[in-house]
């Protein structure tokens, strides 16, 4: 049983972004601040990265465990309501991010996805493997 009611739960999943969530902007103002230059959510890259290096050919999106299925197998049983719609939604999610990674992949691309709390957790690793894939 959800505690919110219906219209506090609309709210709530009405505030959710898509983009420019704060932990994206964390590792794009980390980034920036070294001196990389980035686009955001380029849209002539397949799949939209959050951010992009065209000329090392090298995309990172930022993954909210929730919506993308972090540890699926397990967490998946905490959904209480609704839970044809977001294991639906959930999976295709997965199956979505999965063809994403490929179709860059065929086209010559690397792919690094960091979960949000790793950014949050970690920030100076996942700078340390984005550095990495730069020099490469």
């Amino acid at each position: 049983m959800d505690v919110l009611t219906k219209e506090q739960r609309r709210k709530n999943m009405q505030a959710i972004k898509s983009k420019g969530t704060k932990d994206e902007i964390l590792l794009a103002k980390t980034l920036w601040k070294l001196g990389y230059r980035y686009r955001k959510n380029n849209k002539s890259v397949f799949g939209k990265p959050d951010l992009t290096f065209k000329k090392n050919k090298l995309a990172i999106f930022v993954d909210s465990e929730y919506f993308h299925g972090k540890d699926w197998e397990t967490e998946k049983f905490r959904i209480q309501t609704n839970r044809t719609f977001w294991w639906n939604k959930i999976k295709q999610n997965i199956k979505r991010d999965k063809a994403v990674n490929e179709e860059l992949y065929r086209q010559g691309w690397k792919v690094l996805r960091f979960w949000s709390k790793e950014i949050r957790k970690n920030l100076a690793s996942c700078i340390n493997k984005i550095e990495e894939n730069l020099k490469e």
